[in-house]
């Protein structure tokens, strides 16, 4: 009888119009991979049987696998939008305590500061230092400091690059002496606290090629070192490092308790000396006031990068991402992710766009896979082979009515 043949096709085909359908339904899920059902034929053996005394009994789905193809990249501007162009999957620790992958990148910041997707997962990162240096590869949930302000940061060194002018007199030899205000630049330095110390720099000519350096803090007047900073400089204009050796320190004091004073030391060894005009091309601190964050920004290598309301950027972590030796052994859930199972094996970590890991492009999210006019034409073949299952049990009742109605 060809009913269990026909019944086993039936179910097979209705299966398949159920995969097609979830893929038809998820042509605009981001991150989605689409599925295929694998069919395998059915036979009933006797025992001891041979050759063609084996009969076939029909078909079964033996497998719904997913097709791992890159999906479309489109562009959405939004900075915790993530889209892998290449291998990997996102790591998220979900709300359960278990660990998802997905490639469904549409993250957001919840009000702890941690990066988190819909169903409030975190994405999972390496630690790295404020320049974005990986430390590790224990992952760990990513974060920035949202609710509250990141600290001050107290100067200690300030690095000045200037040009003082080689035509200008000895400022004794003249008459008035050459103001000591002449030569001069200013930098605001900072506090342990963040409050800002206003510092200034004066120079004077004392003799041929050699300049002497005076110092101001806080608004007061100008003073020399002691013992006294003497720049001298060389013929062709140079700065003679000598002059230098050891680098010069300059002590402030905290505007709000003068008693706390700290070292800062002043690096200068790119001054110059030419016959022309005196100029400040560089003059920067290493401190800062407390900042309040104010955006973020990812890399290509997945380093999350926050900007803060003082100019700072730190560096929170790097995202990390997970390949499996089989992907087709992991198990889909709800949510775009999938779990590791003993047929995936275990996770394994890399960073992004080293190795066969892809790179993150952030600002924008990889599209479903689905390729909607091939799973539309794939509808109708599972229809046409429905129909046909159909019509085999249609056949072979009229094949047993016509054995029954035999006089």
């Amino acid at each position: 009888m060809a009913f269990q043949q026909g019944l086993s096709g039936l179910n097979s085909a209705s299966r398949n119009l159920d995969v097609i359908g979830h893929n038809i339904a998820n042509a605009n899920t981001v991150g989605m991979k689409s599925s295929r059902a694998e069919f395998a034929e059915l036979y009933a053996s006797s025992v001891n049987a041979a050759g063609g005394a084996n009969k076939g009994i029909g078909v079964t789905v033996a497998t719904v696998s997913q097709l791992f193809t890159q999906g479309n990249i489109t562009v959405t501007g939004n900075d915790l939008d993530l889209a892998i162009n290449g291998n990997g999957f996102f790591e998220v620790s979900q709300p359960n305590g278990t660990m998802a992958y997905t490639r469904a990148g549409m993250f957001k910041l919840d009000r702890e500061g941690n990066i988190v997707n819909q169903q409030g997962g975190q994405l999972m990162g390496y630690p790295t230092d404020t320049e974005g240096n990986r430390l590790s590869f224990d992952s760990q949930p990513l974060s920035l400091p949202t609710s509250a302000p990141i600290p001050a940061r107290q100067t200690s060194g300030i690095v000045a690059q200037f040009n003082l002018d080689a035509r200008a007199p000895v400022a004794a030899s003249v008459t008035p002496p050459t103001p000591l205000t002449t030569y001069g630049t200013s930098v605001v330095a900072y506090d342990p606290q963040g409050m800002e110390v206003p510092v200034a720099l004066a120079f004077t000519k004392t003799g041929n090629n050699t300049w002497e350096v005076y110092s101001s803090v806080n608004g007061s007047a100008p003073a020399a070192f002691a013992p006294p900073l003497l720049l001298n400089f060389n013929a062709d204009g140079s700065l003679d490092p000598a002059s230098i050796t050891p680098a010069p320190t300059l002590t402030l004091a905290s505007p709000n308790d003068p008693t706390v004073t700290f070292p800062v030391t002043l690096d200068m060894t790119a001054a110059s000396q030419f016959g022309t005009d005196f100029a400040v091309f560089d003059l920067d601190q290493d401190g800062y006031f407390p900042g309040e964050f104010v955006g973020l920004s990812i890399d290509e290598a997945g380093v999350v990068t926050g900007r803060y309301s003082n100019g700072e950027t730190r560096a929170a972590g790097q995202v990390a991402l997970v390949n499996f030796r089989n992907s087709q052994g992991l198990s889909p859930s709800s949510g775009g992710n999938w779990g590791a199972t003993f047929a995936s094996g275990e996770p394994v970590r890399g960073e992004p766009g080293s190795g066969n890991f892809g790179g993150i492009r952030s600002g924008a999210l990889e599209d479903s896979n689905v390729d909607l006019t091939a799973e539309l034409v794939n509808m109708m073949t599972a229809q046409r082979a429905y129909q046909a299952n159909a019509q085999t049990i249609k056949t072979q009742d009229q094949v047993l009515s016509t054995l029954l109605n035999m006089r």
